[in-house]
């Protein structure tokens, strides 16, 4: 349960807490326990699917709630307080999206929008990097599409411009792009911090962890925003006030720069 001393850490998964090709963060398990007993609550807020995620707090041995799909859920509220709804879904469902996105984007953007769910296997498995048994779960989704886009870059923002014009957006996780609502992750962050400090009377004390595009709003939004070192990432120019950015990278450069913001927040 949460309480007023309690430190939120909102953090991505690929790339950020898990290593970006094996997924594996058995390194740093022993921080993460850590913490836990310091009452540092560790809040996933990843593109991934609640299946995913759910697979993910069960290998950390996590009971903490947790932000699927690019904040379009909040899942497991009800772990911070009885008081709480265990769900909250803040994004439009898969067939609004579909429907929006078919009846106002033109054939010629829409042949460059490859669904990634109706590519083989072989293509799946070598786009997400995983074994062919973890595939099922990432194609779970309530809100969002993931998609792989075959156009040039022009193509790419034209078709983002006209997807913001009708509400919804285009985002790059790294990997993949996923269609979906104009929701993201710092929306369901700050859904979460809103509910609390109404609650508990004080706003609590957030960290927050990311790796890529998608997690910039996030990293904006918290007291102390973490950028673990991706090197497929341009980070030079980025504009985020007291921005701290790790030497290594994940899973290790997770633990370097949460036990720096750790001495910043206190």
């Amino acid at each position: 349960m949460y309480s007023n001393s309690s430190i939120l850490i909102f953090t991505d998964l690929d790339g950020t807490l898990l290593n970006r090709d094996t997924f594996n963060f058995d390194s740093i398990k022993t921080f993460l326990n850590e913490l836990k007993n310091k009452n540092i609550i560790i809040i996933p807020n990843s593109s991934k699917t609640e299946d995913e995620i759910i697979e993910f707090n069960n290998e950390a041995n996590f009971k903490f709630p947790f932000i699927s799909e690019n904040g379009s859920i909040i899942h497991n509220l009800n772990f911070l307080s009885d008081e709480f709804p265990d769900k909250i879904i803040l994004a439009k469902k898969v067939y609004e999206i579909q429907n929006i996105f078919d009846k106002n984007i033109n054939q010629d953007l829409k042949a460059k929008c490859k669904v990634i769910s109706s590519l083989t296997t072989s293509e799946q498995i070598q786009i997400f990097g995983l074994p062919e048994n973890k595939l099922k779960n990432v194609f779970k989704r309530t809100c969002t599409i993931p998609i792989k886009f075959v156009g040039n870059n022009e193509e790419k923002l034209l078709l983002k411009n006209m997807l913001s014009e009708i509400g919804l957006d285009l985002k790059d996780g790294g990997r993949i792009l996923n269609l979906g609502d104009r929701i993201n992750k710092a929306d369901a962050m700050k859904k979460i911090i809103i509910m609390l400090q109404q609650k508990f009377k004080s706003k609590p004390k957030t960290i927050a962890v990311g790796d890529n595009h998608n997690d910039l709003e996030m990293l904006k939004n918290s007291d102390i925003p973490c950028l673990v070192k991706n090197n497929k990432f341009i980070n030079k120019d980025l504009q985020i006030k007291n921005l701290i950015i790790s030497k290594q990278t994940a899973p290790e450069g997770w633990v370097e720069i949460v036990k720096l913001a750790l001495e910043k927040i206190k």
